[in-house]
């Protein structure tokens, strides 16, 4: 079992009267990238700027590491590298002029760690080209060059993809993907793209409103996703016999109601309605249904919001 190497514990903050989070829970396994879901406003950053040291919490603990004392979150905050707000870099320097600086501030000691990270994140054939001329990407990557350059165990991210054009998003997407598979990195990541989240997450942890609303494994989802034949019938106990006996299957599920939803024969429909119908069901309504993230997430805090 992977060890836990974040953990919230009733973590709040309240700012006057507005509680922009309230008692979060959350749980991060080592080599996981956890994905961070909810709205604008949701407390998303919040969040992250209390995990990170940004801002102090009103109430609750954060524990990195095994470590929940002040000097022990200290050290392990060392060990964590962050993109919570864009890194301030000198506009007349080159990437490689930048990160040379701040590896002096923060006294990193390792003669190759400009090149190395430059290099992982795709920047080590830019030149001399000044910090002012970068595209929005470019200064995306040098800010998670700078959070990987003194070679952290987890990194916390707060929409790094935000504002990135397509072919921007797919590369840093792949540079993620390779710091965790190859050098075993955690990663938390918030992002209003889900549908990029889908392609990144092992574990995912939904708030809203300040609140945890649910938190779940990136398997579990797909089983909660996946496709299905919904129907509406006036007995799922009668149905349900009928479903096994007939169709030979135990992959259905009852919901509340009168609903039930058959995870085999879904290129079938018609023959699911015909042996219900046949043996005394009455089925009012039929429909396909696949679930992606969006659509999960809207579920999960009701009505129609913008994640």
């Amino acid at each position: 079992m992977a060890n836990v190497v974040l953990k919230t514990k009733n973590l709040s903050k309240k700012y006057k009267k507005h509680l922009a989070v309230n008692s979060a829970n959350l749980e991060v396994k080592q080599g996981d990238i956890y994905g961070l879901v909810g709205k604008n406003g949701a407390g998303k950053t919040t969040l992250l700027r209390m995990i990170s040291g940004l801002t102090m919490p009103t109430s609750g603990e954060v524990e990195m590491f095994g470590e929940a004392s002040k000097s022990g979150i200290g050290r392990s905050r060392m060990r964590t590298g962050c993109i919570i707000e864009t890194p301030s870099f000198f506009p007349y320097l080159s990437a490689k002029k930048n990160l040379e600086y701040y590896k002096m501030q923060r006294g990193i000691v390792e003669p190759q760690a400009v090149d190395e990270v430059l290099k992982i994140v795709g920047l080590d054939d830019v030149g001399n080209k000044k910090f002012k001329n970068f595209s929005l990407g470019m200064k995306q990557r040098l800010g998670l060059a700078l959070s990987i350059m003194a070679s952290p165990d987890m990194l916390i991210l707060d929409e790094p993809i935000n504002g990135l054009d397509p072919t921007g998003i797919v590369e840093f997407r792949e540079i993620l993907l390779k710091l965790n598979r190859e050098k075993n990195v955690t990663i938390v990541i918030s992002s209003h793209i889900l549908s990029e989240l889908s392609q990144l997450a092992t574990t995912y942890g939904f708030i809203h409103n300040g609140e945890f609303v649910e938190q779940i494994s990136a398997k579990q989802l797909e089983e909660k996703c996946k496709s299905c034949i919904a129907i509406k019938v006036d007995s799922t106990e009668k149905a349900a016999v009928i479903i096994e006996k007939q169709l030979k299957t135990e992959k259905y599920e009852v919901l509340n109601g009168n609903e039930m939803r058959i995870y085999e024969h879904i290129d079938k429909p018609e023959t699911i309605v015909k042996e219900l119908v046949m043996n005394g069901v009455l089925v009012s309504s039929v429909n396909e249904k696949g679930t992606n993230l969006e659509d999960y997430f809207i579920s999960l805090i009701g009505g129609n919001h913008n994640a």
